[in-house]
């Protein structure tokens, strides 16, 4: 996957590892199953599989690829083809990158995973995730064939909403909605008068309202005091 740092970059009418385009090995995406019937198991397999997965050269230039790969963009599998990986993902670590480069300069045949992030092409949302990059194809062409496999990192869900009210202070409104003192709340919850003010002080703040009458409405709206309950009563 040559992105320009190693052996710089290739020149036009040479191939990632700088062979001229009449010397460079043709590369079938089905590799091993290429021949007869068993090519187009392997497309057709291909497409059924949930993984995103590429077929490249060894420069990163797609081949072909999955519709679970081509998803990711909210493309066809067909525009995929012609684009280099490297342009598609963004590696957050540019030495696992360089490791592979080596290796496949060495002619190393390994497993290596790379760390990407991209954008996703359906709603925009940032996306993370791991390539697996393995060389594949027959061991004499070099450089080989890369298959690109992602694992989509899950999101992380959704911070659950913050109530309105923590069940003290329902409680606190409960009480004031059925006309109690400050006094009477703090002996029937075990709160001090200052208690029960710094409450329905920070409740004051972060709704916006000024007065005890206008956090009992409010709180009536928000669905923290139950509309049909006498006494008042937290939702």
């Amino acid at each position: 996957m040559d992105n320009g740092t190693a052996g710089g970059t290739p020149g036009a009418g040479t191939d990632g590892a700088g062979a001229p385009d009449c010397e460079r090995p043709h590369i079938d995406p089905a590799g091993p199953y290429a021949d007869g019937p068993w090519r187009n198991y392997f497309l057709i397999l291909l497409d059924r599989i949930p993984t995103p997965i590429a077929v490249c050269r060894a420069d990163g230039t797609v081949l072909i690829a999955n519709p679970a790969m081509a998803t990711q963009w909210g493309a066809a599998p067909g525009q995929l083809r012609g684009r280099n990986l490297l342009d598609l993902f963004e590696p957050r670590a540019k030495a696992q990158v360089d490791r592979l480069i080596e290796a496949l300069r060495m002619g190393r045949r390994s497993r290596y995973p790379v760390e990407v992030r991209w954008q996703d092409g359906s709603d925009g949302s940032a996306r993370e995730g791991e390539l697996t990059i393995d060389p594949v194809g027959d061991p004499s062409v070099h450089p080989p064939a890369l298959l690109a496999l992602l694992r989509v990192a899950e999101s992380a869900p959704a911070p659950a909403p913050r109530a309105p009210a923590s069940p003290v202070e329902a409680r606190i409104l409960a009480l004031a909605a059925g006309g109690a003192t400050t006094a009477s709340i703090g002996t029937a919850l075990g709160l001090t008068v200052d208690g029960v003010n710094y409450h329905l002080t920070r409740l004051a703040r972060r709704w916006r309202v000024q007065g005890r009458t206008a956090l009992v409405a409010r709180a009536y709206v928000l669905g923290v005091l139950s509309a049909d309950s006498w006494p008042p009563a937290p939702a």
